[in-house]
């Protein structure tokens, strides 16, 4: 069985928030592969299913960011797992936005949310960081992360979650390359879309045909010449 943690905070004001991404990627998963409905248990939202031949419950704590590490400890107390059977999706600043890295162990880089499953469960759990973009400047990262993603960001959102959805039965059966290859097919442009203006290919125009201005006795003359 492998536990799926979705990072975020719990409420409608922060549902589109870019700190909610975590939330938002278990429910593209929930809804595009069939899993139970989500239903209230350690202090989060959770439910379960199958994504290729594995069990799979996702978890949404909603302790807010700050705690939690409360909901995933009680949950991989009571289902016995370990920090290896335990992935989680979060925001992370340090990667520009769209853009997916995979990551086992390590430090929280101060993110509150890793920073509260380290305190309960230690580091050694596995991790899907979905970039976000840095605002710039640490000053703004607080009022950055909770505000909502932008109308220019919902192309490459929407690319993004099509492609964790679609790759997560190979991160739940542990093959992180296929999972890889799946986001970054839906986040690749195809060749006609990817191919510079100048290099699309161009109809060939035709000349006109030029007028024949002979008179009819003239045509038949010229036919037996």
């Amino acid at each position: 069985m492998k536990l799926f943690v979705g990072l975020g905070n719990p409420g409608a004001k922060y549902a589109m928030n870019r700190h909610n991404i975590g939330f938002m990627a278990l429910d593209r998963i929930a809804g595009d592969h069939g899993f139970a409905p989500w239903r209230g248990k350690f202090q989060g939202a959770l439910t379960e299913g199958r994504l290729g031949s594995d069990k799979v419950l996702l978890l949404k704590p909603e302790t807010f960011m700050n705690l939690s590490g409360q909901s995933v400890g009680e949950a991989m107390r009571f289902y016995k797992l370990t920090p290896d059977d335990v992935t989680v999706f979060h925001d992370e600043l340090d990667l520009a936005p769209g853009k997916l890295r995979l990551k086992t162990g390590g430090g929280h880089a101060g993110h509150n949310g890793l920073r509260s499953i380290h305190q309960h469960v230690g580091e050694d759990y596995h991790r899907v960081r979905l970039g976000i973009g840095h605002p710039g400047h640490k000053d703004r990262v607080s009022g950055y992360v909770l505000s909502d993603f932008s109308k220019a960001d919902q192309d490459w959102l929407d690319d993004l979650l099509r492609g964790l959805s679609d790759g997560a039965p190979h991160l739940a059966d542990g093959d992180s390359s296929r999972f890889m290859n799946a986001v970054a097919t839906r986040r690749s442009p195809t060749p006609a879309q990817s191919r510079p203006a100048q290099e699309q290919p161009k109809v060939k125009e035709q000349a006109p045909a030029s007028e024949d201005s002979r008179s009819p006795l003239q045509k038949l003359v010229d036919r037996f010449k």
